[in-house]
């Protein structure tokens, strides 16, 4: 029985609670709980072995798959520290992302392998680096095989506290990735709904109530369709978990939504998760261009979180789903967990609840109605960004004696109670729910030998949400590049979703009298 509010220790009330029920369902493999915890027993023995201890940082460098949330689960029984890897970042965005994250270990797709050996030099503080089979055929190259893990003989329990961390990474004001870092009763609350989403007693109150949350609960099937490395995504899967819920995930590596479909229907998926706009519309789409293809009749919600979900996507895809469905659109951020389910705003993007654990800040007060600021979370909170003090000490604030977690969402206290969400308050591109850095962007583009200087900004699309445009000047020498040129040019430097669709030719890039970019003026010319 579960005597702490630490994921481990929930997920093997769960375990136990539940045991022959189906934990995570693939068309190439599918386990019950209690396979899946004898299995994460078996890594976490074997990552114990290679010297892994509690408060070492592991990297889960791998798409949507049964081994990335096992190895989570044995993470996290060792008392170890999970942190996500945005599995499109090239080598440069990798080598960083390891390096602040003091990676002790990385389980990354055998795909992956060559990146993880060529950097091997740069990461004094591996201890060890392992290679899931994901059928692409390709050499492990001194990575062990996740295979060899599950061999091990089973070990522990070990030590673990539920003020024990789980790191998230997200994008920074700088551009370059930070660190959440969130003590595992936090995340149980502030992410993962406490326990309470899918039953009617609600979230836990002690630990041991995992018990009756997860054998007491509804037996529904959710299908995360975004990545697990999102953390919309894995807080879903966290929130279906502590219910005892079954994971449907797509191991197939890519977005496809016809398949996506495919898989509701023939796993009887009952929610469907995806992360805004950028999903939701293939999907709308596809069934508005096969109607009546797929039988949906088991699906109670479409949920989105994480990014932009247009009414007008919403009510399409209503016209498609059972009339008992549900439509659903979360908000939250790494720093603040789940702020809450959206409804409609008549000059916002949407509206929120409020209350002793949510308020907008201004400075450094509570806002007072009609004043606007960035939202805020107090309560279950991140304790601050993992290595960078001066960060956390801009973000997380002691407000009239309580800690709060300040977002980059700027909001407004109505009247009402409510709060008027206006979207993020600095440069950062939401584009598909992947934040995009402008000044990262822009260095790549002036590395290029035409490009004299560049500023990027975020153009509004009806998919992502936003797309990146750059906004470019000429050297004067040779050739404009072609936008296909620039494209396949910073391919080798940038995920490809940071990569501008659009190059818009200035002769100067307007600057501020003291040297910085002037992205009102850029957003102006759009």
């Amino acid at each position: 029985m579960a005597s702490q509010f630490h994921l481990a220790d929930l997920f093997e009330g769960v375990a136990a609670a539940v045991p022959d029920r189906f934990a995570v369902i693939t068309d190439s493999r599918s386990l019950t709980y209690a396979e899946l915890n004898d299995r994460a027993d078996r890594v976490a023995s074997a990552l114990a072995a290679h010297g892994v201890v509690r408060g070492d940082t592991v990297g889960l460098y791998m798409t949507n798959r049964v081994e990335h949330l096992e190895a989570f689960i044995a993470v996290v029984k060792l008392g170890a520290v999970p942190f996500n890897v945005n599995y499109r970042y090239r080598a440069d965005e990798l080598r960083y992302l390891f390096t602040n994250a003091q990676a002790a270990a990385v389980i990354h797709d055998v795909a992956f392998s060559a990146i993880i050996s060529d950097m091997r030099h740069d990461l004094p503080s591996l201890k060890v680096a392992v290679a899931v089979d994901d059928g692409s055929g390709a050499p492990s190259l001194g990575s062990v095989p996740y295979d060899e893990l599950l061999k091990a003989e089973k070990t522990g329990p070990w030590p673990h506290h539920e003020d024990d961390i789980i790191l998230t990474y997200t994008g920074g004001t700088t551009g370059f990735p930070k660190g959440v870092m969130w003590p595992h009763k936090s995340f149980v609350f502030a992410c993962a709904g406490g326990g309470g989403y899918f039953n009617p007693k609600g979230v836990l109150v002690e630990p041991g109530d995992i018990f009756d949350r997860a054998a007491n609960g509804y037996p529904l099937r959710i299908f995360p369709v975004a990545p697990l490395m999102h953390g919309a995504a894995f807080w879903a899967v966290w929130s279906a978990m502590l219910n005892g819920l079954a994971i449907v995930l797509d191991d197939s590596g890519s977005f496809q939504p016809e398949t996506v479909w495919d898989k509701v229907e023939r796993h009887r998926a009952n929610i469907v998760q995806v992360v805004g706009d950028a999903m939701a519309i293939p999907l709308r789409d596809a069934l508005q261009q096969h109607p009546g293809r797929w039988n949906l009749d088991h699906v109670v919600n479409f949920g989105s979180g994480g990014a932009v979900f247009s009414r007008h996507v919403q009510d399409e895809l209503r016209k498609h789903l059972p009339a008992s469905a549900t439509i659903s659109d979360g908000m939250g951020s790494s720093e603040t967990g789940v702020s809450g389910q959206a409804a409609a705003s008549a000059d916002g993007l949407m509206r929120l609840s409020s209350g002793t654990a949510q308020q907008v800040v201004v400075d450094d007060r509570i806002a007072q109605p009609g004043e606007t600021g960035f939202v805020a979370r107090s309560g279950y909170t991140p304790v601050g960004y993992f290595g960078d003090p001066e960060r956390t000490a801009e973000v997380f604030r002691v407000i009239d004696g309580k800690l709060w977690a300040i977002s980059g969402d700027a909001g407004r206290l109505d009247a009402d109670g409510m709060i008027t969400l206006f979207g993020r308050g600095s440069t950062c591109i939401n584009s598909g729910g992947e934040k995009v850095f402008p000044e990262e962007v822009e260095e790549a583009l002036r590395s290029h030998a035409a490009i004299r200087d560049a500023v990027v900004v975020g153009r509004p699309d009806p998919r992502w949400g936003e797309c990146v445009v750059g906004v470019v000047s000429f050297r004067g020498e040779g050739e404009k590049p072609s936008l296909d040129d620039m494209r396949a040019f910073l391919a080798d430097r940038l995920a490809g979703y940071k990569i501008p669709k659009v190059l818009l030719w200035v002769d100067e890039v307007r600057r501020s009298p003291a040297g910085k970019q002037d992205y009102r003026w850029a957003k102006s010319l759009l």
